[in-house]
């Protein structure tokens, strides 16, 4: 069998668990995956387990029953082919929007991680299947709407298995959308039979949450050392101070998000003209504004809940969630290790966390714009203050960005909604927290493009002051793709300019080949 790989990497899985990194190399940048030997022998050893179990007449849950509220009918051999066959087709129930490609290709590295513990009782084949498709790159088609986050995220995870089955449809790595069984048979691949208590163990985990967890860590650990960039600008642009940011008055309260946040900030201002132009006593101002002065406790508290969702994600990570699950000494157990609560909550946060780093950041925004708080700027930055109208409306649209994440930080994980004729009474929502998340992430990566938008016309407006190494370096990459302050242009696209600089990872870039990495 010849497979075309999307990447000349490879991430072995074996016995232990994946991390967030082999997560991000799969999902994002393509890279095929290996099943170790260990694993393999592992894998046959607990099917052999099943398969003992399979042959004995009393019912054992998803061996030889149905499933959920259905559990208490014995299935005899003749149907459990057909059993594990409708179970995949019936929970491929999903609807709405396609879901985005690394979340589902994550989603599958993370049930392969688990299936390559041997805890679930597939066939090595079954695994095999699955890292053949993440290394061709053929991706199921997921849909939006489906999952409760609760014995797993069933109808995604149940979309993707039907499609090893060589049923529903998938994407090829260059984004055609086929039949599965034709994208399979572009790649010489064989659909799987499924066998006893294999299609529950393809859909039974938190592998969507999850995945969307380790993604989101991922990107906040950059936003939030892009927040810093933009508090400083601001701070810079505004005529803020710096002596807040000194290392003993944020000892004085010791998070350690916090002192991060404030030694990036130092940095970032450190030999500023701009800064030191009104260091001395003639500046009769006493203290700045909180959204200046309070930057690295608001940044720091969020670097503070990342870092616990990333202790929660790398748990998760570690774990083999299946029900019923085969155990190291051999039993097979029903158990609730599928439910995601601890995932949802872990969402949640991290939702709360970027609302309101974005809401921060649209506070100095506006402060820039008003010319009763901005120090001596035009009024809207305009070039001619009436006729044109500067960036006053770029902040509504921080504005717009900034309610609709005020919705989003309300927690998916309250809401519980009975389902499977009340056997699954209670869920975690996890799925619908991940969902609201990403659309999060996103947001927030547009209002923190707004800020610097801002804040590198008001530090330009300050000439012939310089600005700090660090900040001008932002500055200038701006400047390669927006022109600098003058007479009112189409804005929408310096905004979007401004957006794919951030999410690519170029402003932060440009600050650390300036004064080193931030922390």
């Amino acid at each position: 069998m010849t497979l075309t790989t999307r990447s000349t990497d490879v991430v072995e899985i074996g016995l232990g668990p994946v991390t967030i990194q082999d997560l991000v190399d799969v999902a994002r940048r393509g890279h095929g995956v290996r099943l170790t030997d260990d694993a393999l022998v592992e894998i046959a050893r607990s099917r052999r387990r099943i398969e003992d179990l399979a042959a004995d007449p009393r019912p054992v849950y998803g061996v030889s029953t149905g499933f959920g509220a259905l559990a208490t009918r014995h299935i005899p051999h003749e149907l459990r082919t057909q059993l594990q066959r409708s179970l995949v087709r019936s929970h491929a129930a999903g609807s709405g929007p396609e879901v985005e490609r690394e979340v589902v290709r994550a989603l599958m590295l993370l049930r392969l991680s688990t299936l390559a513990t041997g805890r679930t009782g597939v066939r090595p084949e079954v695994a095999q299947a699955y890292a053949d498709l993440l290394t061709t790159g053929i991706t199921p088609v997921v849909h939006e709407f489906g999952s409760l986050g609760c014995s797993g995220d069933l109808a995604p995870l149940a979309h993707v298995a039907l499609a090893v089955t060589g049923e529903g449809t998938a994407r090829t790595a260059d984004g055609r959308l086929l039949p599965a069984a034709d994208a399979l048979t572009e790649h010489d691949l064989t659909p799987v039979v499924l066998a006893e208590k294999e299609g529950l163990a393809l859909i039974n985990g938190t592998d969507g949450m999850l995945g969307q967890l380790a993604l989101a860590v991922t990107d906040l650990d950059h936003l939030l050392k892009l927040a810093d960039i933009a508090a400083a600008m601001s701070v810079e642009g505004l005529l803020g101070t710096d002596r807040v940011f000194a290392a003993d008055l944020q000892a004085l309260r010791p998070h350690p998000g916090q002192a991060t946040a404030a030694a990036n900030m130092a940095r970032l201002l450190a030999d500023s003209r701009i800064v030191a132009s009104h260091a001395g006593p003639e500046d009769t101002r006493v203290q700045d504004a909180y959204s200046l002065r309070c930057a690295p406790q608001v940044a720091g508290g969020a670097r503070d809940t990342v870092a616990h969702a990333r202790t929660v994600a790398n748990r998760e990570l570690a774990s083999a969630v299946d029900n019923p699950v085969v155990t190291l000494d051999g039993r097979v157990e029903s158990n609730g290790n599928f439910h995601g609560a601890p995932v949802a909550y872990a969402l949640d946060f991290l939702a709360i966390v970027a609302a309101d780093v974005a809401s921060i950041s649209e506070r100095r925004t506006d402060r820039f714009l008003d010319v009763a708080r901005n120090h001596g700027l035009p009024p809207f930055l305009a070039d001619d203050p009436g006729v044109d109208s500067g960036l006053m409306i770029a902040q509504y649209t921080q504005a717009a960005l900034v309610s609709e994440l005020k919705r989003m930080a309300v927690p998916a994980s309250v809401d519980s909604i009975p389902s499977s004729a009340m056997q699954e009474d209670h869920v975690s929502m996890g799925w619908s927290g991940a969902r609201k998340l990403r659309r999060a992430v996103d947001a927030l990566t547009r209002v923190l493009s707004i800020e610097i938008l801002t804040a590198a016309r008001g530090i330009e407006l300050r000439a012939p002051l310089h600005p700090a190494p660090g900040t001008g370096a932002v500055v200038r990459a701006v400047r390669e793709r927006v022109a600098g302050p003058g007479p009112d242009r189409f804005l929408a696209p310096e905004i979007e300019q401004v957006v794919t600089l951030a999410a690519s990872g170029a402003l932060v870039a440009a600050a650390e080949h300036e004064i080193g990495a931030l922390q």
